[in-house]
């Protein structure tokens, strides 16, 4: 097999929840509600900060990319997911399979890259807000976001790459409802020393380095809110990051559960409940945890919804 991939597997068999038959139909309504939800969610919270020009200041720019990365990102996965749940055959094409991974680690690490970005935004907003306008430029904003989007192109390249050198040669059935790396990696009958090592060191930098940007950048805005005599002035500042922290935990917490741990203790069957915790309910709720104490963003959607009723 010298000089050719050397899977002997044409395609895999995404179980998902087949173990659950008689919930299928249930579950494929379910799914269709959240996507649509995603869906209508943060094409409502994009297209809210492209029309309306108060919200046209760096934070919301990290926003909208954030509501674009979260639609890309479920949209790898769950259309998917829905086919197979009406489907007797759940297959997907060993090359699918590889882009699916690659472009779910790219869309899944942007998300945690923007975060980050976030973060420091913030940072930058509260403990320098003389100097804010001037550092936080439109251009410094989408070089922000370019360079997070290179590194996790090339982290994905190398993971989908190493995945598609893997020789796979017992059964190609994969315990999860997508092309992920742990249950790929439990699939093969190569040595995946390499891979595992791979992903759990590199996997740790990509997702800590912006994880610890946020921790960073929150000691040192505590510092400047406790400085803060009145208790007025202190609510109003922890209310611009409430959003972004809750956010954070609902991202970080299930997907470093999922993959900074060693592989030996891996459960597909749990790790697939996770995986929709990070795959689709972070992405459904990420426009309310948004916009619920958000009053500019509140503002910005009733206006939109006035001008809509004065053209009926």
């Amino acid at each position: 097999m010298e000089g050719r991939n050397q899977s002997s597997a044409s395609e895999f068999i995404l179980l998902g929840f087949s173990s659950h038959p008689d919930q299928q139909i249930l579950l494929f309504f379910v799914f269709l509600a959240m996507y649509t939800v995603i869906l209508l969610g943060n094409l409502t919270i994009f297209i809210i900060i492209r029309i309306d020009s108060r919200l046209h200041t760096p934070m919301y720019f990290f926003l909208s990319v954030l509501a674009c990365v979260d639609i890309c990102f479920t949209s790898l996965t769950v259309p998917k997911l829905l086919v197979d749940l009406l489907s007797v055959k759940k297959a997907i094409s060993f090359a699918a399979c590889i882009i699916q991974l690659h472009f779910f680690l790219s869309f899944g690490n942007m998300g945690s890259f923007l975060l980050g970005i976030m973060g420091f935004d913030r940072y930058m907003a509260i403990c320098h807000p003389l100097h804010y306008m001037q550092i936080m430029t439109r251009r410094v904003c989408v070089s922000l976001v370019l360079c997070a989007w290179v590194i996790v192109s090339l982290h994905s390249s190398i993971h989908s790459v190493l995945a598609s050198k893997l020789y796979y040669c017992g059964s190609n059935e994969i315990h999860h409802f997508f092309c992920d790396l742990p249950p790929l990696l439990k699939l093969s009958c190569s040595d995946t020393t390499a891979n595992e090592l791979v992903l759990f060191t590199e996997t740790t930098v990509i997702l800590g380095a912006p994880l610890l940007c946020i921790l960073i950048s929150y000691v040192r805005i505590a510092m400047v809110i406790l400085k803060i005599k009145s208790s007025e002035g202190r609510t109003k500042a922890f209310s611009t990051c409430f959003s972004h922290l809750t956010s954070t935990v609902l991202f970080y917490a299930p997907v470093l559960f999922t993959y900074v741990r060693p592989p030996s203790v891996y459960s597909l069957e749990k790790d697939m409940g996770i995986s929709v915790m990070y795959t689709m309910v972070n992405s459904m709720l990420n426009p309310f945890v948004y916009s619920v104490r958000n009053n500019d963003v509140k503002e910005a959607l009733k206006k939109v919804k006035s001008k809509i009723q004065c053209h009926r």
